[in-house]
C-alpha cells in the first residue's frame, strides 16, 4: 500500500464529459449529475484503509451536500485483477451491504479519473453549478478517528459554494492509497 497525497489542481478547472455505468449496467453522465448548487465526486475504492475509514463520513456529507442542492458520485478506478475487494462484484456487496444514497460508479478504462487527474483513493473534488472545480482536498482533518475532528473543510466548502462565496483559500490535499492502474504491475 504506497500513500500518497491529491494533486494540486487549479480551481475553475472543468468537470470532464464522461459517461460512467454503476456495477449494474445503468449508466450516468456527468454533466446530467450535477445538482443545482454543484457535484461532489468521489474517487473511492472498498480495498484502501484509507477510503474504508472515511466511508460512513462521506455517506453524512452526501446527505448534507444534497439538503444544499448538490449531488454526490463515488467513483471506483481500482480494477486491477491484483484487488478482487474492488472488483464489480464486491462493489456490489458494498452498495447492498451500506445502502449509499449516492451512484457508485465504475471507471473501468479509467480514463475518466485520468482526467480528473486522481492519484489516490480517497481524491475528492467539488464542483460548483457550471462544472468548474471549486474544491479538491480532503473530508476532514482526522482521517483515523471520526471522534477527533476539529474541522470538517469538506462540508465548510459545501457550506461556502452553497452561500456563493469563494473557495476556500487553504484546501488541504487528500490523502490515501494509489490508484492501481491497468496498465501498472503491481506485486
Amino acid at each position: 500500500m504506497s500513500l500518497v497525497e491529491s494533486k494540486n489542481i487549479s480551481l475553475g478547472t472543468k468537470l470532464p464529459k464522461f459517461s460512467l455505468e454503476n456495477p449494474y449496467g445503468k449508466k450516468y453522465n456527468m454533466y446530467d449529475e450535477i445538482g443545482q448548487n454543484g457535484l461532489l465526486v468521489i474517487i473511492t475504492c472498498n480495498h484502501c484503509p484509507y477510503a474504508q475509514a472515511v466511508w460512513s463520513r462521506v455517506k453524512e456529507v452526501a446527505e448534507f451536500a444534497d439538503k444544499l442542492g448538490v449531488n454526490t458520485i463515488a467513483i471506483n478506478p481500482n480494477l486491477h485483477p491484483n484487488y478482487p475487494e474492488d472488483s464489480i462484484s464486491k462493489m456490489k456487496e458494498k452498495i447492498e451491504d451500506e445502502q449509499f444514497n449516492f451512484p457508485y460508479l465504475v471507471d473501468k478504462t479509467q480514463e475518466f479519473s485520468k482526467a480528473l487527474q486522481a492519484v489516490c483513493t480517497p481524491d475528492i473534488y467539488l464542483f460548483d453549478r457550471e462544472g468548474k472545480l471549486y474544491y479538491h482536498g480532503r473530508v476532514d482533518d482526522n482521517w483515523q478517528d471520526a471522534k477527533k475532528v476539529k474541522k470538517e473543510e469538506l462540508k465548510d466548502a459545501l457550506m461556502l459554494l452553497f452561500t456563493d462565496k469563494k473557495p476556500p483559500k487553504i484546501q488541504y490535499p487528500s490523502m490515501g492509497c494509489s490508484i492501481k492502474w491497468l496498465d501498472t504491475v503491481v506485486g
